[in-house]
């Protein structure tokens, strides 16, 4: 593993660390201002470190970068220029946890490349064992999300 690819997935660990801590505050409407900011760098970081891997022509990890950085793009000005007023409280949501859930999608599929035992039950990344992870890495976002748009209320709490 070359430094600049350990550094990349050194980011995008930092990136799921932190924001599975977010998650967790939002579902106690809590803002964790600290661990937001740096969820927003390390995942902004791993998206841009992506870009600068070597590639011939468009990827699926292009995309996935591309995408990834509307989302955290969207987040930032929610929660820092719009200060989650009105809609841009679950527009932050959503948009913060859809980039948390592309960094561990991303998480599986590089698992199940990378570590053999993983990779000994679905070697092409199509097979059962792969797709039930994902099935349920996703309803858990889903969940997740749904709880989080109800509960993550923070200039209420602010108020109160």
């Amino acid at each position: 593993m070359t430094p600049f690819t350990l550094f990349h997935v050194i980011l995008s660990l930092i990136g799921i660390v932190s924001g599975l801590v977010v998650l967790a505050g939002m579902l106690a409407s809590d803002r964790k201002e600290g661990w937001t900011l740096i969820f927003l760098i390390t995942t902004v970081g791993t998206s841009v470190t992506g870009f600068l891997f070597p590639f011939g022509g468009f990827t699926p990890a292009i995309g996935f970068g591309i995408i990834s950085m509307v989302f955290l793009i969207t987040a930032i000005i929610a929660l820092y220029v719009c200060r989650l007023a009105g809609a841009w409280r679950w527009i932050y949501v959503v948009s913060a946890i859809v980039s948390l859930y592309l960094n561990v999608f991303v998480l599986v599929v590089q698992s199940f490349q990378k570590i053999p035992a993983f990779n000994a039950l679905a070697p092409t990344g199509s097979e059962p064992p792969f797709a039930v992870v994902q099935g349920v890495v996703l309803v858990l976002f889903v969940y997740a999300a749904y709880l989080s748009l109800r509960r993550f209320h923070p200039l209420r709490t602010l108020a109160a």
